[in-house]
């Protein structure tokens, strides 16, 4: 990687992180570019060269981190919903402040929106209407109910309304998950 590449990964990692202490701080509409190029210590030509506004900031880290959840799902893919949940939510503690913010600010419909339709799709290969305990059942009432469950879990360890520590609600979640859906 030259040293331009490097200098530029450095700039988009200062642009992201400033994003997100500025929304953990304060209205998603009271955030200016100016206020990001402040935090960041970057220009705000620098700002516009990689990102068109902050809604498109916004839009490109939520499906970074969804795309990211996407590779460890794919990676995961073999293990049962026990397992799995836990290489989840030990990602959702390196990345703390990005979900909590989004769960918790003004801009958290969108994300919570992007985040369901992504648990939702994950789902529907482990989803079996055709025999056991789901039989005869709407498939697409049954990826609601669990998807807006696994959203509603992870919004709630977010918010503090689970106090349990991250890897007894992986776990926890993950049995309800295998003995529902499996």
């Amino acid at each position: 990687m030259s040293r331009v590449d490097r200098r530029i990964l450095k700039s988009q990692e200062a642009i992201k992180k400033a994003f997100i202490e500025l929304m953990s701080e304060n209205n998603f509409d009271q955030i200016t570019i100016q206020d990001i190029s402040d935090r960041a210590n970057v220009g705000r030509r620098t700002i516009y060269h990689h990102y068109m506004d902050k809604f498109d900031l916004l839009d490109k880290l939520i499906e970074e981190h969804i795309n990211e959840l996407r590779k460890l799902c794919q990676s995961a893919s073999e293990m049962d919903f026990k397992d799995g949940n836990i290489i989840w939510f030990e990602y959702f503690e390196s990345n703390y402040l990005f979900f909590s913010t989004m769960l918790k600010s003004k801009g958290a419909s969108t994300f919570r929106s992007q985040f369901l339709e992504f648990v939702i799709e994950e789902l529907k290969g482990d989803v079996n209407i055709s025999e056991g305990t789901n039989q005869g059942l709407s498939k697409d009432v049954i990826l609601t109910f669990f998807g807006s469950a696994v959203v509603g879990v992870v919004e709630s360890y977010f918010t503090k309304g689970i106090p349990d520590p991250p890897q007894v609600v992986a776990e926890q979640m993950g049995i309800l998950l295998d003995r529902n859906l499996l």
